[in-house]
């Protein structure tokens, strides 16, 4: 709503706290001018979503489109907004020459791009969760298969959609949205909120485990490309720290947590040889007597209260 309006409305109310009650008239008249507020105020939201929409989807479709789309956006927040010198602008570009050219750079803001799309459309009226996890799935393996690409420039996708300078010049850096990752990058959200739970059902067992074993593929290879700094390169053959971790680590409670959520959506007799085999195998790992009681618990009928995905740290599942 409007500070004018606001203002308005309530100087309307003040003349009439001054005199007597109200009357059914005055109420209708009130109520009459309060509709048409809002009205115009949702009229005006759904002209900048739909403004905003056009200008991203327009944008995502090539490298050039999505830069100079980046470069109006910038202006606009960085300096217009901020009310610099109009050659300032000029020298900002000149300065970041190199990478405003970066074909990967133009890469990323085209995937960014095509995720915030992806946000608002999660964030309209009844959204389709089923579609909403078929095109975010496809988001997410386009950015893994181009991430020694991208690596130079993970903090593009790093950071939230919302945030973004795309959304802060289209005014639309406010929506909330719950159970939904703000980043393409955020794996371990991304399945757990989007990508598992439409497959959780007896029906979709092959789907679910085949996702389990996408998504550890996936949090694989950004955490081997990903973990160093960007731009470093490790000598062949050599791995990162955090990578070998990850692999003796957190591979294998993913490994658990993709069988006890198979468990739960039908499996129960092949997913509990599979735990009883893993903890054989992974006797030594710190998590084996948790992963016992665990099992002890499922086989006497005790479900976990949150299927799937193991408590993690963050540095553990994200790059």
């Amino acid at each position: 709503m409007k500070p004018l309006a606001l203002i308005f409305l309530f100087s309307t109310f003040a003349q009439l706290a001054t005199a007597e009650n109200l009357t059914s008239g005055d109420r209708e008249a009130l109520l009459e001018k309060l509709e048409k507020i809002r009205n115009t105020a949702n009229t005006k939201v759904d002209d900048r979503f739909k403004a905003a929409m056009s200008a991203f989807k327009s944008a995502m479709g090539s490298d050039d489109s999505a830069v100079e789309l980046y470069l109006k956006c910038e202006e606009m927040v960085s300096f217009d907004e901020m009310k610099k010198k109009s050659g300032d602008f000029r020298d900002w570009k000149r300065v970041n020459a190199e990478r405003l050219s970066d074909k990967d750079f133009k890469l990323a803001l085209r995937q960014q791009l095509r995720w915030l799309v992806l946000t608002l459309e999660a964030a309209s009226k009844n959204p389709n969760r089923d579609q909403l996890a078929i095109d975010g799935a496809k988001i997410l393996e386009s950015i893994v298969t181009q991430a020694k690409d991208l690596s130079g420039h993970r903090d593009v996708l790093l950071q939230n959609v919302t945030d973004s300078v795309f959304a802060r010049a289209y005014d639309i850096n406010g929506i909330k949205l719950e159970n939904w990752p703000l980043s393409p990058v955020m794996i371990q959200l991304i399945y757990e909120q989007v990508l598992l739970p439409p497959l959780r059902s007896p029906k979709r067992l092959p789907a679910l485990k085949s996702a389990w074993t996408k998504r550890m593929i996936q949090e694989s290879t950004l955490m081997d490309l990903w973990s160093g700094a960007p731009g470093e390169k490790l000598k062949a053959g050599i791995r990162s720290p955090e990578y070998d971790k990850f692999v003796t680590d957190t591979i294998p409670k993913l490994q658990w947590a993709s069988e006890v959520d198979l468990f739960e959506a039908g499996d129960q007799r092949a997913a509990a040889l599979r735990m009883l085999a893993h903890i054989e195998k992974n006797i030594t790992h710190e998590a084996a007597p948790q992963w016992a009681t665990d099992f002890r618990k499922l086989l006497q009928g005790e479900s976990k209260s949150v299927p799937g995905t193991p408590a993690l740290p963050a540095d553990e599942t994200e790059p």
